[in-house]
């Protein structure tokens, strides 16, 4: 990638992308390109917008301090059944069409993968080092939070349990665990949280193959899938390749990301996921497009402590902000959330207690990295759908005073663009698949 200050050079960066781009196209994903469904951007420019324009820049800011550092609770127990995780070494996804698999073999119970289950634990767990100076400076970013108007409290930030993880020491990758949670939550998340049946249905596009269902239920089956096409290409891009001579490494498994999306592997259903995914990457981007103004305010500061430091945060979250009211093809949310101001405070809340609900389900998940990344990533969705849910609250705010109407949490805040910094790291980590796949022919 060029340098994000040289704006021509990066012109014409993406220029020469746009024509490797198809130069390298491959059976594989040949299908996925032109316009999305349910809306009127085509891949290929958010390809080239997402990879030069926004992921240098997400990728640089979501390892300043104010945003590499989050809070979280990963010792809440699992509310819908007992923990009855089982530990393997091979094949960390997640299963997009869950199968009850009731059944193990006897060699599970064997020394030879008890040791695996042991590595396992060991490349799932959190690294909670932490330095004495951050700890510190901890205690003064939640005095400086509690200073501030608060839109809501959050549950994990109030919990004796609740911790800060340092996200750049655990990064989002393969674990080696792969347990009855890990199909057990994605099933219930697909399956359990339905909305209830409305009297209007209301289509976004006539011709979209899911047009039995309600407005409603399809968006939300799409955000999710996207969320879920997007984790599994993070497992694939850092998968375990190697860990002998006590020295781990990961790198992209070609194998792996086939068996996820390849059209043959999947009975066609690849293309589809990825195209969920880039659909939820414009409701992200939709919702920082939106959000813009409330920290475009001068007096709001991304507080760490270090003055310099803070306002080079800050001046970097603009330019992102920036780069994003300049993309042509923005998704139109009103279509999504049409209706009376009624009807729209009962879908505000209905999604509010769905994603509330996943977040719950998140805490089933055996794995804690796994945990910690499923949870910011829920969270993180759930705070652009509330962005989107209160353009009326931000475009009302005061310049230069804090308000009631709508406020974003520090948490909030760390979710919101680190979620979408993953969404932007699978788009990019998409075209290195397509340039391995052209070798792998």
């Amino acid at each position: 990638l060029v340098a994000v200050s040289d704006s021509s050079a990066s012109d014409r960066g993406a220029a020469a992308f746009v024509v490797r781009l198809s130069a390298v196209k491959t059976r594989f994903l040949f299908q996925l390109t032109g316009v999305l469904d349910d809306c009127f951007c085509d891949v290929e420019s958010i390809d080239v917008f997402n990879n030069f324009k926004i992921y240098p820049r997400i990728k640089k800011l979501t390892e300043k301090d104010y945003f590499r550092y989050y809070k979280v609770n990963l010792k809440r127990p699992c509310p819908f059944w007992p923990d009855d995780g089982h530990c393997a070494i091979k094949d960390c996804h997640v299963e997009p069409c869950p199968e009850v698999r009731g059944h193990y073999s006897q060699a599970a119970n064997t020394m030879s993968d008890m040791v695996e289950c042991e590595q396992a634990k060991e490349l799932g767990a959190i690294n909670s080092t932490l330095s004495n100076q951050s700890k510190e400076a901890f205690a003064d970013w939640a005095r400086h939070d509690d200073a501030q108007d608060h839109f809501c409290e959050l549950d994990d930030e109030t919990s004796p349990d609740a911790e800060y993880v340092d996200l750049l020491l655990n990064p989002e990758r393969y674990t080696g665990y792969k347990g009855p949670s890990a199909w057990r939550v994605w099933n219930s998340i697909y399956e359990e949280n339905c909305f209830k049946p409305r009297s209007v249905y209301r289509p976004l596009n006539p011709l979209s193959p899911s047009r039995g269902l309600c407005l409603e239920k399809r968006v939300f089956y799409r955000l999710i899938s996207g969320l879920h096409s997007s984790i599994n290409i993070h497992l694939c891009a850092e998968y375990l390749l190697d860990e002998g001579w006590g020295r781990s490494v990961w790198g992209p498994n070609v194998q792996e990301f086939r068996q996820r999306f390849d059209m043959a592997k999947t009975k066609g259903e690849g293309t589809r996921r990825l195209k969920n995914l880039y659909f939820l990457y414009l409701i992200e981007l939709r919702a920082l497009y939106k959000v813009a103004p409330y920290f475009e305010r001068a007096f709001i500061n991304l507080y760490t402590g270090n003055g310099q430091e803070d306002g080079a945060t800050k001046e970097l979250l603009l330019q992102i902000f920036n780069e994003i009211k300049a993309f042509p093809m923005h998704f139109d949310e009103k279509s999504m959330f049409a209706g009376n101001k009624i009807e729209a405070k009962t879908l505000k809340e209905e999604f509010r207690l769905h994603f509330k609900n996943i977040s719950r389900i998140m805490d089933c998940v055996g794995c804690s990295k796994c945990r910690l990344w499923g949870k910011l990533q829920t969270q993180g969705l759930g705070t652009a759908l509330k962005v989107l849910f209160s353009e009326r609250e931000i475009q009302n705010l005061p310049e230069h005073s804090p308000s009631k109407g709508f406020q974003l949490t520090r948490q909030e805040i760390v979710a919101l663009l680190n979620a979408f910094g993953r969404l932007s790291t699978s788009i990019h980590q998409l075209h290195n698949f397509r340039l391995l796949l052209k070798d792998h022919r």
